[in-house]
């Protein structure tokens, strides 16, 4: 995800979209979930890229499925440290052909 903090958020950003923050803290909840990294540009400094990693896009969309509501709450909770965000796409891991 390609999110822009709102100025003056950035630490309080950071916090909560870290790989120690509330979203890893509900998405650790589930066998399929891998990692989370979070990413800044350090020439826009306010510019993150999320990268959220899991088995299979089927396990993190039955994930969304079955935890919609705490989902939700999080992203509510969230929009005040953000001024824009949008999804960059979906990809998968290419394993080397030996």
């Amino acid at each position: 995800m390609g999110v822009r903090s709102q100025p003056g958020c950035e630490e309080r950003f950071e916090n909560a979209y870290s790989p120690g923050g509330e979203w890893v803290r509900l998405f650790r909840s589930d066998s399929n979930y891998r990692e989370t990294r979070l990413l800044r540009d350090p020439f826009r400094t306010a510019i993150y890229l999320t990268l959220d990693f899991w088995n299979s896009r089927q396990a993190y969309e039955k994930f969304m499925a079955a935890h919609q509501k705490e989902y939700k709450a999080l992203d509510a909770a969230g929009e005040e440290l953000t001024s824009s965000e949008r999804r960059v796409g979906w990809y998968e891991l290419v394993q080397a052909v030996n």
